[in-house]
Parts: structure tokens; C-alpha cells; sequence
């Protein structure tokens, strides 16, 4: 006989087969026993009846030992349900064990009754089965008597919008500007260092005849770069002390040259000094094109002429006389009026840069939106954060605040409406197709009467598209102010009409409100070209401050 959590089992002790299998199947129960003690799945939804696309909200409740390990299904195992999101699960301790709450957002878009199935938990690997739960998916009930019903408009062709050059101009010229500017700066600087690290043509050439000493060209038998490197270094210097086309001349041209500057006598220059260099020339060149091998020590020989010719040819170069002298004074007055005027113009441009860059910086902080309206300027900017003006307007009044004060306005009552309309007041501010354009109006009638909201909507919307309205888009809500007066709202778009033949291509965002009392109809009119974040600023506000006066029958 064996007693284990107060359940008394008495085994036979006739066989011991039979006692085996008893033991076993009691081993088998406690161990169970004790597993689900440990271990408790369930599972709740929020609600049995949903409407269609509505949430239900699945939780899933786990009891378990701290060091059990837990697995959620994550898979769109929810079916015919669909689920929509999976959240992140909860813990919660409760001494040495611990309860995990999972949620899942489920729905259905189709009407009927449908079982969420049961779902796996796995803990420490092994499988735990919820209970299968009843929904029922309802649909929408829509009363036709309270909701007017459209016929569904034809299908539209809509075009792209055209691209916007303004707005890649606000970026590419200040851009274009900078990169211009910095690359004007950056070339004028390396010329500046250039002319100031260059050296007079003799001071040049000598410089360069000892770097040409310092190379290895010769050890190295580059007889061709050494020759070419050499009658450069000479050319340059005739280019720069004698004749202005010597770099491009050939070696024949420049020498042909070189006697003409003789033979005028520009410049004293010895007959052996030109047919040295011209040796010279022919030899480098029979080295540079037909690969000619010199004899040893020859380059070094060249070398040592060519530092002679420079040297008899700086002591053959005149000295400038005064007329030079003063055409090179007027030349370098012209020079420094020239770099006046670069003077200016730089600094000109550096004031500008500065500004563009400034603008760019100011941009970056406090957004390129509001530096473009500090610029060109934002007409709904400045009526947002203005001083504003509250007033009554018309009988029975309408209370509101406005960026500016409403104006009266001529209205007509028809020769239909005299009978029943004892005053009619009408206030706006701006015009139908101006950044903004607010309108009041309110209505008085002589006789109390009920007043079908819907019907009296109806009416406003087509008075607006004859007032120039074309292309309305109508979306219709139910409205209450701050102090809990109901009233009906008409909102979304249309294009401006300003004349016969002219519509704005720019749509109008509008929002239409409509409050009805027992002798009295009042009417709220805002138009407004959007910018994206001040005109629906202004549109809440007003909004927001629309308090109405109750007709003392209303009252009662």
C-alpha cells in the first residue's frame, strides 16, 4: 500500500506482474500530475463579437517555472483569422515562478462565424495546446436613410506632376555658386605660389642645370631624358630672356631665329655661341630620335657648353632703356588697376559666398522651409503667427478666432426666402481663390421650424460650386465643439474658378461646418491653399474656438 498526495493505492500481493504494471501506471500520473502543476497554458480573447477589420485581441497566459523555456507561435497560425501584429510579450514573477502574457492582434474582413484554432506552446520542447475559441465577424450596418449614397465616379486619368525646377534651382545654384568660387580661389592661389616661387630666367636655369647634375640619368644610360631635360632648360631660358616662341620652336627654328635677333641687332650674340647650340640641338636630337649612342663623357661636355651659352647670352641681353622702362611702368599701372578690379570682384563674390553660405547654415538648423519663407516670404505664415482677433459675428452669433478680423459683406435673400429668412448675415476675409478665405454666415427665420442638416448641406455645397467650387471632392463627418454643440462637416477639395474660361490648376482644400437651431442656421466657410503645415494650423485653431450662441428656444 502506498500513499502519495493523499491518494491511497493498495497494490495485490498475489503477482508481482500485476503490482509492476500498477507502479508504473501511478509513476506515469505523478509525473504528469506534476508537470501541468507546474506548467498552465490558457488562452482569453477581448471580445466574441467584432465588427469586419476590427482588432480582437488574442492573449495567451503561461504559468511556469523560472528556468523553463518558453516558445510562442509567431507564424500566421491564426487561420481563418488573420493576424495583424504580434506584441511584445509581458513577464510577471510571482516567487520562484513566472507568468508570460502574449497578445496578438487578429482580424477578419469578411462577415460569419469562425474558430480561432487551438494554438501550439512549446515548454522545455514540449507541446501544450490551447483552447479553440468562437468569434463572430459582423458587418457594418449603414443607414441609408442618415447617409446620402453616390453612384461610384468613373475612373480618371491622372497625370504625373510636372517636375519641380524651382525647387532643384533653390539647391543647384547656391551649389554651383560655391563649387565656382572655391575653385576660383583655389586656382588663383596655386598661380600666385607659382609666380612667387618662380625664379628670374637666369636664376632658373642655373638651378635647373644643378638638379640635372643630381640625377642618375647618365648612370643609368637615359642619354634621352638627360638630353631632352637639357634643351629644355636652354629653350626655357631663351623663351624667357630672348624670344617669347622659342619653347615651340624646333631646334632649326629657334636657331634660324636666334641670327634674325643677331642680324637686327637686338641682341649681341657671338656666331660661335649660336653654331655651339646648334651642335648642340642636332646632337641631342640624333640622341632623342635616332637613338644614337654618344661617345664617353660627350653629355657631360654638352652640359658645360650649354651653362657657357646661358651665361655669354645673359651678359649679351641689354639693359632696358627709358622708353621700356616707361611702357613697363604704364604696364604695371594697367596691372595694378587690373588687380584692383580682381580685388573687388573678389571681394564682392566673397560677400555673397558668405551669405549663400550663411543661408545654407541657417537653412540646416532651422530648416530650408523656413529660410524660404524669410526670403520670398509665406502669406499663411504670417496670418498663423500673427495676432489673432476673436468676435461674434451674425444673429444667432458665431463666436470664433480669426488671423484677421471678418469684414460684412452684402448678402441677398431670395424672392423664395423672404417669406421664412427674417435676417441673413454674411462675413469673410479674403477671396475663394486668395491663400486663405474664411466666411460666416448665419441665417435667422421668422418661424420656427426643424432643420434637416443634411438637406441644408446639400443646399451650402451647391451655392459653393456656383460660386466657383468645380471639381469638389465631398467627404461628410459628424462635428461637436469644445462645449458639446453638434453640428455637421463637409471637407476636402476643389479647383477655383476665376473666370468663364479659366480654372486654377492648384486644388483648394476646404472644410465646410453647418450648425442648425430651432430659428436659426449658422455656417462656417475655410478655404485654403495648402503648404503643408501652417494653413492646417490656422484650419485647427479656428476650428478649435468655434463657440455658437444658443437661441433661448433652443435653450429651454
Amino acid at each position: 500500500m502506498l500513499k502519495k498526495n493523499n491518494i491511497l493505492i493498495d497494490f495485490p500481493a498475489r503477482s508481482s506482474r500485476p503490482c509492476r504494471s500498477y507502479y508504473a501506471l501511478f509513476s506515469l500520473l505523478f509525473f504528469l500530475f506534476s508537470f501541468f502543476a507546474n506548467a498552465q497554458v490558457t488562452s482569453t480573447i477581448d471580445s466574441t463579437k467584432i465588427k469586419i477589420g476590427e482588432e480582437i485581441l488574442y492573449i495567451i497566459n503561461v504559468d511556469a517555472d523560472s528556468t523553463d523555456l518558453v516558445v510562442f507561435p509567431e507564424e500566421q497560425t491564426f487561420a481563418p483569422l488573420e493576424m495583424i501584429e504580434s506584441y511584445k510579450t509581458d513577464t510577471t514573477f510571482e516567487g520562484a515562478k513566472y507568468r508570460l502574457i502574449k497578445k496578438y492582434g487578429l482580424t477578419q474582413f469578411d462577415s460569419g462565424h469562425y474558430t480561432i484554432p487551438p494554438q501550439r506552446i512549446f515548454i522545455n520542447n514540449k507541446p501544450f495546446l490551447t483552447d479553440s475559441i468562437k468569434v463572430e465577424v459582423n458587418d457594418v450596418v449603414v443607414d441609408t436613410t442618415k447617409q446620402k449614397m453616390f453612384d461610384i465616379k468613373p475612373a480618371v486619368e491622372v497625370k504625373a506632376p510636372p517636375f519641380d525646377w524651382k525647387q532643384l534651382l533653390y539647391w543647384l545654384i547656391p551649389i554651383l555658386l560655391i563649387i565656382g568660387i572655391a575653385f576660383y580661389f583655389f586656382r588663383r592661389k596655386k598661380r600666385k605660389d607659382a609666380a612667387e616661387k618662380q625664379l628670374p630666367p637666369y636664376e632658373e636655369a642655373i638651378v635647373a642645370l644643378k638638379k640635372l647634375d643630381n640625377t642618375q640619368l647618365l648612370k643609368e644610360n637615359k642619354s634621352k631624358e638627360y638630353y631632352s631635360n637639357l634643351t629644355e632648360i636652354v629653350k626655357r631660358y631663351l623663351d624667357r630672356e630672348v624670344d617669347e616662341a622659342a619653347l615651340e620652336s624646333t631646334s632649326d627654328e629657334l636657331i634660324t631665329r636666334l641670327m634674325m635677333h643677331k642680324d637686327a641687332g637686338n641682341f649681341d650674340f657671338d656666331l660661335e655661341t649660336i653654331r655651339k647650340l646648334d651642335l648642340i640641338f642636332k646632337r641631342a636630337d640624333l640622341v632623342k630620335f635616332a637613338k644614337m649612342n654618344q661617345q664617353a663623357g660627350q653629355a657631360e661636355v654638352d652640359r658645360k657648353t650649354i651653362e657657357e651659352i646661358i651665361n655669354e647670352t645673359h651678359e649679351a641681353v641689354p639693359e632696358p632703356t627709358e622708353e621700356e622702362l616707361l611702357e613697363n611702368q604704364e604696364y604695371l599701372e594697367k596691372l595694378q588697376k587690373k588687380r584692383k578690379r580682381r580685388k573687388w570682384i573678389l571681394g564682392i563674390s566673397g560677400v555673397f559666398a558668405a551669405i549663400i553660405l550663411a543661408a545654407i547654415i541657417f537653412g540646416s538648423i532651422t530648416g530650408f522651409d523656413n529660410l524660404k519663407d524669410k526670403i520670398v516670404g509665406n502669406d499663411l505664415r504670417e496670418l498663423a503667427e500673427g495676432q489673432w482677433i476673436k468676435s461674434e459675428y451674425g444673429n444667432p452669433a458665431v463666436i470664433l478666432e480669426t488671423p484677421k478680423v471678418l469684414v460684412r459683406a452684402e448678402s441677398s435673400v431670395t424672392n423664395a426666402e423672404k417669406s421664412t429668412v427674417s435676417a441673413k448675415d454674411f462675413f469673410t476675409y479674403g477671396a475663394m481663390n486668395s491663400p486663405l478665405y474664411i466666411m460666416v454666415s448665419t441665417t435667422q427665420f421668422s418661424q420656427k421650424q426643424d432643420i434637416a442638416l443634411e438637406t441644408a448641406l446639400d443646399g451650402v455645397l451647391d451655392d459653393l460650386e456656383q460660386s466657383g467650387a468645380k471639381n469638389m471632392v465631398v467627404k461628410r463627418d459628424d462635428f461637436e465643439t469644445n462645449k458639446g454643440i453638434k453640428g455637421l462637416k463637409a471637407y476636402g477639395e476643389f479647383n477655383v474658378q476665376v473666370s468663364d474660361s479659366k480654372v486654377l490648376k492648384q486644388k483648394s482644400t476646404y472644410e465646410l461646418l453647418l450648425f442648425a437651431q430651432e430659428n436659426g442656421l449658422q455656417e462656417v466657410l475655410i478655404v485654403y491653399q495648402d503648404d503643408g503645415k501652417y494653413a492646417e494650423e490656422i484650419k485647427k485653431r479656428m476650428e478649435a474656438s468655434i463657440e455658437l450662441e444658443i437661441s433661448e428656444k433652443d435653450g429651454q
